[in-house]
């Protein structure tokens, strides 16, 4: 899978993939993460790539030309993903959807007020947002979608039972889970894990998460728990 990011600050996106998971996917080349600098395809001596709104308004917004340049560059079968808070949410099925579809996921990541709406018309083949609220720039949504979508990919996690019965499956929220050892302190004493988890029966304890996963959804995300129970009578 090769990401293609977008970008005013490279710097944003290179650090991310020095560390952990994701830089041993990069090692191992189940990932490739490619940058493109907007700077590089602006056409004056200064690397401006932003004018002033039409009809007035606080902040720059990113030219279409200048996106049209970069994006031009890109191979005709890259998905074009733009962030932007005027968006839908990005949800864990479209991760799972995109690494089982894609094979180069370009994310165009904002900055200033925006981009120019003609650019979004031309080019996004989707638009997503990570949540109600306003960010300075689409390099950390951008990065989160990438995390989500990378560690669906085969051989990205150390082990792939890591994906099963995570949040979100069949809109619920993961059971709470308990290390099996800490240290004794007084402040966890009167907070035992279910006892039902060590005794080692494990179509019980599969019961008990499932009830205590539901009781958490309800508790955390009514929303969530609502499409639950909608999905459940059907």
């Amino acid at each position: 899978m090769t990401f293609t990011f977008v970008t005013l600050f490279p710097e944003l996106i290179e650090g991310y993939f020095g560390q952990s998971i994701l830089a041993r996917a990069v090692k191992n080349a189940l990932i490739d993460v490619q940058i493109l600098c907007l700077r590089d395809f602006a056409q004056n001596a200064y690397g401006k790539v932003d004018e002033p709104q039409i009809g007035g308004g606080a902040g720059q917004v990113i030219c279409a030309d200048v996106l049209d340049r970069a994006l031009a560059t890109l191979p005709k079968d890259a998905y074009i993903i733009f962030l932007t808070p005027c968006a839908p949410a990005f949800k864990q099925e479209d991760s799972v959807r995109f690494a089982r579809d894609c094979r180069h996921i370009v994310f165009v990541c904002g900055r200033y007020e925006g981009f120019d709406e003609r650019s979004l018309e031309v080019w996004a083949d989707e638009v997503f947002c990570i949540g109600d609220f306003i960010l300075t720039g689409g390099e950390l949504p951008a990065l989160c979608m990438c995390d989500s979508i990378s560690r669906q990919i085969q051989g990205v996690l150390g082990n792939q039972e890591s994906l099963c019965g995570e949040s979100f499956e069949n809109h619920l929220l993961e059971a709470p889970i308990f290390a099996k050892t800490i240290k004794k302190m007084q402040k966890f004493e009167e907070i035992s894990p279910p006892l039902e988890y060590s005794k080692g029966n494990h179509s019980r304890i599969k019961v008990l998460k499932n009830q205590l996963s539901i009781s958490k959804t309800k508790f955390h995300r009514i929303d969530l728990y609502q499409k639950w129970k909608a999905k459940d009578i059907k």
